[in-house]
């Protein structure tokens, strides 16, 4: 038997949204091990984990950088808000977006090594060199760079940088601006809606046998009927992929229409062939965490 720690517990909860001593029950039962654990909280009604998975736990900004048919995006660290609204800082952040936009590096470290615009610094001496005339800890996390052979990309910030995206839509009618002014209008919705995937042909099998297990043990739980168990999950795994998959999610700005439809409406207006081939979304301090000295006081309580 694992032993349960307070971390343990503590990280749990983080990642689900739960009650301390749920979370203690099921790392219990699931003998210290989190992703089960997660499920039979899931199964039991008590978390969320998949709509919080990605709470905000930093502080800094998202920029991008675009031209026509490529767009960049950038999540540039702070220790604090007062910090990322420095124009200083923004314009650090804002310089890293063009030099990935213009020089499309293969990871963060290469990006490190190229050029700083109007320095003569490459990125990592700038980074380096705004930390000591700001005085605060910051750093390069990441960045995505979508380009389309034919066709346009969009960006869309939304926040002051809390949340950036860039949607790809390759067409044979790029010229048209009803496609740069609909890739606009789609960044806003990926923003809004977040999705999880593209298609239904993205989600990894693991992912959809994981739901259904869980719909399956849920159903089971409120007493249905073994005979329309089934039913029940085809229903529900297609209320998952219309949530979770951009192109079979409604459309925030048309909630009438779902945003496959949008594109395919898009391409008989043009008169051309429209795809949504690609979006990334960025939302600032996803996935960090931040130390509660006070929380873990808490937890250390409830676990001893």
């Amino acid at each position: 038997m694992a032993t349960i720690t307070a971390k343990m517990v503590g990280d749990l909860r983080a990642k689900t949204g739960a009650g301390m001593m749920d979370c203690k029950k099921a790392l219990t039962e699931a003998d210290g091990d989190i992703e089960q654990a997660i499920d039979l909280l899931r199964k039991k009604g008590l978390s969320a984990a998949a709509k919080k998975s990605g709470r905000v736990a930093a502080e800094g900004m998202i920029a991008s950088a675009g031209s026509g048919n490529k767009g960049a995006l950038v999540e540039v660290n702070s220790e604090t808000d007062f910090v990322a609204k420095n124009d200083a800082f923004q314009a650090f952040a804002n310089g890293v977006a063009d030099v990935v936009l213009s020089q499309a590096p293969a990871g963060v470290e290469a990006l490190k090594n190229l050029d700083f615009p109007g320095t003569d610094r490459n990125v990592g001496e700038e980074l380096n060199y705004q930390i000591s005339t700001i005085g605060e800890n910051m750093n390069v996390r990441r960045f995505v760079c979508l380009e389309s052979n034919a066709g346009v990309t969009a960006s869309y910030i939304h926040g002051a940088g809390k949340i950036g995206v860039l949607v790809q839509l390759d067409s044979d009618k790029a010229d048209d601006p009803r496609i740069a002014e609909a890739a606009r209008m789609l960044a806003m919705h990926v923003a809004a809606a977040n999705p999880q995937y593209l298609s239904r042909n993205d989600v990894p099998v693991d992912v959809v046998e994981r739901e259904k297990n869980i719909m399956r043990a849920k159903a089971i739980e409120s007493g249905k009927p073994e005979n329309i168990v089934e039913k029940i999950i085809e229903g529900q795994i297609n209320k998952f992929f219309g949530e979770s998959c951009l192109l079979e999610q409604v459309y925030v700005i048309d909630t009438d229409q779902k945003v496959s439809k949008v594109v395919e409406s898009l391409a008989k207006d043009v008169g051309g062939q429209v795809t949504l081939a690609a979006y990334a979304r960025f939302q600032l301090g996803e996935g960090i965490e931040k130390k509660e000295d006070d929380f873990a006081a808490e937890v250390a309580s409830m676990t001893k």
